[in-house]
């Protein structure tokens, strides 16, 4: 699930619960019993029939009110046909992660199950056979937990997220597997296959992909447009999508918060045709939480919730996550669409429908529960379960830098320093674990002898006015106060985490346990065992006054909306020694005692040892996450300078980056002789990592997106045209830091001469590609082979490179194995904006085969037998929004129900490129609206070339009300590339030149 930006004082799901409820929590399970005769009688209880048939029996015995109770997340129970409740939306991206009670408000209620690595490290693994083992555990824990409870633990599981990593500012970095769409669909694929089971029929869970699309921003995502031409939306963003659902991997969508080419995703027309023409399946698609509300409210798209509500069922969207448990608004707003005649009673039928196909095949009315009701709540945690966690873990630890040799370890001396050395941390996504192997834990289980510490400072902050020191509490309560007159109490210290730009958290020694302010009041307490909730309350900054005090200023995210009180960020500590919120003016001053460095206790763990291995990286929950972008990928300022201590006091230096998004590790790379990344990887990171660090597994992780040297070289985290603003390793062509598909090995291999089943194939055909791998080095290891191709010639721009193929092939010493990769020439086709179709073109393609993107080992040809797209037709009627370019101008939403148009402004432009004019064209004709008057120039060649003819625009009162207007034009002949420039703000939905 999703949260939109709202007032966490409003009713919300998580709004009342910031801190995580343990599945110990978990309510009590349904006590009523469906009659005898209703689960044995009625057609749609019997599993011999066809899904389709019991789906319309069980509809055609359902009233119009019963059906529309069915189109909110809390489904209730039908009690006269045996029917029990059913809800939608458990979290499962790495793992069982929690979901909510109908019992209690919508209360989040966490498992405590299995945690795999975030999304982004699986990305890194390159292994669909590992996603599916992955796909399959999720699912049997979802099932066990299901058996316990039903009411809390729904069996439509949201996940996997498909969204492609574009941008690694996303604040949500960790949810996606991979900036390329291939890579992303077939991993999709993988683990959606394994939480699906390999029934043809029945499901053991019901995966749902999120978030329908183009969401790869977080600030103000329910306003904010995602810009997609056509080719964009068809070559990249729809993709990940197609590929899992066009191989039943899933069983519907999640429409996304933002808005796309001006009309929000909620009511995409994509819902209810295109996504649903990929599958032969009956998908079950739901909003995201909260969205049908935005549509009214914050997007003001709609004027009310009946109009919005019954726009969300006509796209093709069955199911409405909002109002947390309260389903009564829906249903209201759905009862009054119907007597409105904004909705039919058939769009009602058509979502139930596809809403009873899922739960019929999730087998709720079979007996027994189908073939995977004998799940139980043993599967949850299991030892194998534990075992595929490690080897998941392993496998997609990427190895950046290995200098040297200076990986693997010996078993000597080792000294494991840094501010994630002994703990792991989880996210919004995550279970809660149910055990812990840190990396100091995992490093202590193969070292001879190891050295520690965190490498972090610990203070004391005394108020300056009073001469007493902050103290955290040691009891239930672990209120903060002023109390103690020392800073050797032990009270009254705290270890001081840097998570860049400022931000700390802060850790009492009295407890453990870290700062923070809840309840939305003025309490501070000690009493969290890490950074949580919607909103992060545990962040402070320690700001330095000019005569040396420090003001501690409150840092949680709150803060960053306007409905927050600005003027009260600051703390002080009043009579009574309670901490406040107040202003900037009124906050008191403290001291701040360093009452040990965290830079010398590394330095003098590190002095002497055989090796360091510092521990550095983000907190999920600070750093990267939902609702929230970084304006920076580097390293903490504070993480940044324990490496350099540490390197300058031990060469053998081994710098691990436990993050969820590409970093920029300049320094680091140039002086640190190792460097090796995972990501937040769950309970067994620490096992996981020992095998790394000392030779057991030679690393096999390969980079599922680029790693940027700054930000300099990203452009706006807005402008989604990747192909114009040369966005993802397909048409990057700065120097990135580490590219894309990079991941060193503890061995080497040799790649042999590519043999192709045809060096020549038909627009329909496909190519078989085999590579013989052989091992060099001493050591066993997996390497990903990757297939990338490059088309020499296009009528459009081309990406300078693109994935087609991998496969991770494991390689004894000494020996070779062939590597297989299969290319459908179909896979090549562009979208042709001139025809609205997949063509594939005449031309030759390099095939471009090695072990990254850089790392190109072999090269070779093909030649596809395609076709010339030809020159483009200006006389039949031309969509504006399929432009070859453009300068300025922004798609927008053509109607609210479908289409796409152009917003032009001032000196904006669109370039149509080839076109055919003939012997002499005389007229444009052209569909525009907009409420002021204006001019179109039709310009030949050039954006200043010479005028062929003016469109007078005028105001047509409203921006969905559209005039066509007509003008002459002279000297348009011959083929030209034709420019439309604007010349004032006006929209532009078709055009026509004839003669």
């Amino acid at each position: 699930m999703n949260r939109p930006h709202r007032n966490p004082r409003s009713p919300g799901r998580r709004s009342r619960s910031l801190t995580l409820v343990l599945a110990a929590a978990l309510a009590a399970p349904l006590t009523w019993a469906a009659p005898a005769a209703a689960r044995e009688t009625y057609p749609f209880r019997d599993p011999g029939l066809s899904v389709d048939a019991r789906v319309d029996d069980l509809l055609g015995r359902l009233t119009l009110d019963e059906k529309i109770s069915l189109l909110h997340q809390y489904q209730p129970a039908i009690p006269r046909l045996g029917i029990g409740r059913f809800k939608t939306g458990t979290e499962a991206l790495h793992g069982v992660a929690w979901s909510t009670d109908i019992h209690n408000s919508g209360a989040v209620v966490t498992a405590k199950g299995t945690v795999f690595p975030q999304s982004v490290g699986l990305g890194a693994t390159w292994d669909p056979a590992l996603l599916k083992k992955i796909g399959s555990a999720v699912g049997d824990e979802a099932r066990g937990y299901n058996s316990e409870n039903p009411d809390v633990w729904g069996l439509q599981l949201w996940a996997p997220v498909v969204n492609l990593l574009r941008d690694p500012r996303w604040g949500r970095n960790e949810e996606g597997y991979s900036e390329d769409p291939l890579l992303t669909g077939l991993l999709a694929t993988a683990y959606g296959h394994g939480m699906q089971g390999d029934d043809p029929d029945r499901l053991k869970t019901a995966p749902v992909l999120k978030h329908y699309m183009a969401n790869n921003n977080e600030i103000r995502r329910d306003q904010t447009s995602s810009g997609l031409r056509p080719r964009v939306k068809k070559e990249y963003d729809e993709v990940p999508f197609e590929i899992p659902l066009s191989r039943d991997a899933a069983t519907g969508i999640m429409t996304s918060y933002n808005l796309v080419n001006g009309r929000p995703a909620t009511v995409t027309p994509d819902a209810g045709d295109l996504v649903r023409s990929w599958t032969d399946r009956t998908l079950f698609n739901v909003t995201d939480a909260g969205a049908p509300n935005n549509i009214v409210n914050s997007q003001k798209y709609y004027p009310d919730l009946a109009s919005g509500d019954a726009a969300i069922v006509k796209a093709g969207v069955d199911s409405f996550t909002t109002d947390d448990t309260n389903s009564s608004i829906t249903v209201n707003a759905i009862k009054d669409a119907l007597s409105r005649g904004l909705l039919a009673e058939a769009d009602v039928d058509r979502a139930a429908r596809n809403i009873l196909s899922i739960r019929v095949r999730l087998g709720e009315f079979d007996p027994g529960g189908g073939p995977y009701g004998k799940i139980t709540k043993d599967a949850v945690d299991s030892p194998a379960h534990r075992a595929l966690a490690r080897e998941a873990a392993a496998e997609q630890m990427v190895l950046l830098k290995n200098k040297g040799g200076a990986l693997p370890l010996s078993s000597g001396k080792v000294a494991v320093v840094g501010p994630l050395s002994d703990t792991l941390y989880t996210d919004w996504y995550s279970g809660s674990l149910p055990y812990r192997v840190t990396p100091l834990d995992g490093i202590r289980k193969r070292a001879a002898s190891v050295a520690s510490s965190e490498g972090v400072d610990r203070i004391a902050l005394k108020d300056v006015s009073t001469g007493k020191y902050i103290a955290g509490g040691t009891g239930s309560g672990a209120v903060l106060r002023t109390g103690p007159a020392s800073a050797s109490d032990a009270t009254a210290q705290f270890d001081v985490f840097d998570w860049g730009q400022g931000v700390v958290t802060l850790r009492s020694a009295a407890n453990g346990k870290t700062v923070g302010r809840y309840n939305w009041g003025d309490t501070f307490a000690n009493d969290q065992d890490q950074p949580n909730g919607w909103f992060v309350q545990q962040m402070f900054k320690l700001e330095k006054q000019d005569d040396g005090a420090y003001l501690l200023r409150y840092a949680g995210y709150e803060k960053a909306y306007d409905w927050a009180d600005p003027a009260k960020t600051y703390v002080k500590a009043q009579d009574d020694g309670t901490l406040v919120l107040t202003a900037k003016d009124g906050a008191s001053r403290f001291a701040k005692d360093v009452v040990s460095s965290g830079v010398e206790s590394a330095v003098k763990a590190v002095t002497g040892a055989d090796s360091a291995v510092v521990v550095v990286g983000s907190m999920p929950f600070i750093n990267g996450r939902e609702d929230h972008d970084r304006t920076t990928m580097a390293l903490a300022e504070g993480q940044s300078e324990l490496i350099k201590a540490v390197r300058k006091a031990n060469p053998n230096t081994v710098v691990v980056v436990e993050n969820s998004y590409p970093t920029t590790l300049n320094w680091e790379q140039e002086n640190v002789p190792a460097i090796l990344w995972t990501s937040h990887a769950g309970a067994e990171t620490g096992n996981a990592l020992a095998s790394i660090l000392f030779g057991d597994e030679s690393p096999s992780g390969k980079l599922p997106q680029t790693w940027y040297r700054s930000e300099a070289q990203l452009p706006d985290i807005l402008d989604y045209d990747i192909i114009k603003s040369d966005r993802t390793y397909q048409y990057f062509k700065g120097k990135p830091l580490y590219p894309f598909g990079y991941g060193l090995s503890y061995t080497t291999f040799r790649y042999g001469k590519p043999r192709l089943s045809s060096h020549s194939v038909g627009s329909d055909g496909t190519v078989t590609i085999t590579v013989p791998v052989t091992n060099t080095g001493r050591k066993a290891g997996d390497e990903v082979v990757q297939l990338y191709t490059h088309q020499r010639t296009s009528r459009v721009k081309q990406p300078l490179q693109k994935l087609r193929a991998f496969d991770k092939v494991h390689v004894a010493p000494g020996k070779t194995v062939t590597a297989k990769l299969r290319l459908n020439a179909s896979d090549l086709a562009i979208w042709d904006v001139t025809r609205n179709k997949w063509t594939v073109e005449r031309s030759r393609q390099d095939l471009l085969i090695g072990s990254s993107s850089a790392d190109i080992r072999q090269h070779t040809t093909l030649n596809v037998r395609g076709e010339r797209i030809p020159d483009r037709d200006l006389s039949a009627v031309t969509r504006a929004a399929d432009f070859d370019d453009q300068n300025g101008v922004q798609l927008v939403d053509e109607t609210k129900v479908k289409g796409d148009a152009v917003a032009g402004a001032a000196n904006s432009w669109l370039k149509f490129a080839d076109a055919d004019l003939g012997r002499s064209t005389g007229t444009i004709t052209a569909r525009v609206a907009g409420t002021s008057a204006t001019t179109i120039q039709v310009r030949l060649d050039r954006p200043d070339g010479p005028v062929a003819g003016t469109l007078n625009v005028p105001s047509t009162g409203d921006e969905y009300t559209y005039k066509e207007i007509s003008a002459a034009l002279r000297n348009v002949r011959g083929d030209h590339d034709v420019y439309l420039v604007f010349n004032g703000e006006t929209r532009l939905s078709t055009f026509s030149l004839t003669r």
